[in-house]
């Protein structure tokens, strides 16, 4: 595990680099820079992706006040340290520029004048892609990768790069080289990670829909944490060229977003599929309960919340199945790590020279931060005294691998549900800086089980799965639930989140006002 850091040290570099955005946004057009932008522009801050793109496309409100007073939401809650880089001036241009086009009588794309911010290990063409590390700070792709393309054709405009956990490898979005992110609805909490500046630039209003990744958990964990929603879907739907990798075996980008209508938007540009999608009655629908693994172990609040959720789905006419899926925890434990430690170092080796990044895997690995460092010198880089041989690795791509997917398609197939429900997470959000051990009931329980154990086997396994929040605890923190779906069933489980997201309802917002004094 990653060593634990002074809290101190992270809350001062935190929000110095927050400090130091806000006064970098101060300098640009003055289109979003409100006296409160809190509270001022509420009404187009709370629009979903597919509100605002209607209303720009029909010309009841232009892209440029739109990016603008989206980009006054991210001045006011610069704190939170979501993006690495964000130019205002270049996203307000895009903006006029897209109303430009509409009154020249160009028809509006899908995501017409949508400003996205975009996880910060996606290529963008006109924007550093640092990975969060310190050897890629300056680096600038050539091009964009083609889910970047894909949405600028769609109409969208690249809002920005978010802050993430240092090359992905790892929950916290603890960044020790662009400062830590945030929680929104405490600040003094982790978002989750790997794609924790995505998560928190969407829960904060700073934008509707946005780019994330999930290798393991880093599109769920986020959105869990944040109390948003988040979609990966089977491995392999959207393209992952052009992103910085850990194993293409796992490797896949998605969206988050405050509503499964956005997340459907998303798929549907990305994938090319016209047809929209409707809610359906959850009348009959078959939903999966297996307690014997991801309800194990949880902390008190999160069982409280997920079993009301549950409730509240049953209520709503859904059938709950209680099941067991056996032999779960010893094909993780044989496949997740096993093959990501194995392909990182291959994977990053070549991107880096695909792409011109002009850094060797060593040299990267060498000016990482701390953390980072000590974790790839254990486990990753050869001769590592943790190294996957590659037996090991052989046996899990080509033995457990296998038989974990034959696992869920004999399970799904077996007792005929839609999806399987259970908590994200183990634990609402830690603080910044509990990243060894967290405690449940008097129990000290390893992070990475409490954050990762639940979303391990959906990602592992390439099946799609869907986060949507479920809840807050008694402290005000939020729960989200998975739902994980048979593989290539995106559609139709985007298409259930619809009706699973009216049955659950709304949550409590993040307390905003008390960020921005």
């Amino acid at each position: 595990m990653m060593p634990k850091s002074d809290p101190r040290e992270l809350s001062r570099r935190s929000f110095v680099l927050g400090a130091s955005a806000t006064m970098a946004m101060t300098a640009a057009p003055a289109a979003f820079s409100a006296p409160s932008p809190v509270s001022a522009s509420a009404p187009l801050l709370d629009l979903s992706a597919v509100e605002a793109v209607a209303r720009m496309s029909r010309g009841e409100m232009t892209a440029e006040h739109y990016a603008g007073a989206l980009l006054g939401r991210c001045k006011a809650l610069g704190s939170l340290n979501a993006f690495i880089t964000l130019e205002p001036a270049r996203v307000l241009d895009a903006a006029r520029d897209c109303d430009r086009r509409r009154r020249a009588g160009e028809k509006p794309g899908p995501m017409f004048g949508l400003p996205i911010p975009i996880k910060d290990s996606v290529n963008t063409r006109d924007y550093p892609t640092t990975a969060g590390t310190p050897a890629l700070r300056h680096f600038r792709p050539a091009q964009d990768a083609p889910v970047v393309g894909t949405l600028r054709a769609a109409g969208a405009i690249v809002m920005g790069k978010t802050n993430l956990h240092e090359l992905s490898y790892g929950w916290t979005s603890d960044n020790h080289a662009f400062g830590a992110v945030h929680n929104p609805y405490d600040p003094t909490r982790i978002p989750g990670g790997s794609s924790g500046g995505t998560a928190v630039a969407i829960a904060a209003h700073m934008a509707p829909l946005g780019v994330a990744e999930d290798t393991q958990g880093s599109i769920r964990v986020p959105a869990a944490l944040c109390g948003i929603c988040g979609f990966r879907p089977t491995t392999g739907r959207y393209p992952t060229k052009g992103c910085v990798p850990i194993s293409p075996l796992f490797d896949q980008v998605g969206p988050h977003a405050r509503t499964v209508g956005d997340l459907a938007l998303f798929d549907s540009v990305v994938v090319n599929e016209g047809h929209p999608l409707a809610p359906t009655s959850l009348h009959g629908v078959r939903i999966g309960v297996v307690r014997d693994y991801w309800f194990a172990g949880l902390d008190p609040e999160v069982e409280r919340v997920t079993t009301l959720a549950i409730q509240r789905i049953k209520a709503a006419g859904a059938q709950i199945i209680e099941t067991k899926l056996p032999d779960l925890q010893s094909l993780i434990d044989l496949t997740t790590d096993a093959v990501q430690n194995h392909d990182v170092s291959i994977a990053l080796a070549q991107y880096l020279q695909e792409y011109g990044a002009g850094v060797s895997f060593a040299d990267l690995v060498a000016q990482a931060s701390d953390d980072i460092r000590a974790t790839f010198r254990s486990t990753v880089m050869p001769g590592a005294p943790n190294a996957v041989s590659e037996s090991v690795y052989a046996a899990a791509r080509e033995v457990h691998l296998p038989a974990l997917r034959r696992l869920y398609r004999d399970y799904f197939a077996r007792t005929g549900v839609a999806a399987i429900v259970f908590p994200a997470t183990m634990v609402a959000a830690p603080a910044i800086g509990e990243d060894v051990t967290v405690n449940i009931q008097g129990r000290k329980v390893r992070f990475d089980v409490a954050i990762a154990r639940n979303i391990s086997p959906g990602s592992t396994a390439g099946i799609p799965g869907l986060v949507l929040p479920a809840g807050v605890t008694a402290a005000g923190l939020p729960i989200g639930i998975e739902f994980d779906a048979p593989a290539g069933s995106d559609r139709a489980l985007l298409t259930l989140g619809l009706s699973l997201q009216t049955a659950l309802g709304p949550i409590q917002p993040p307390n905003l006002q008390m960020i921005h004094k």
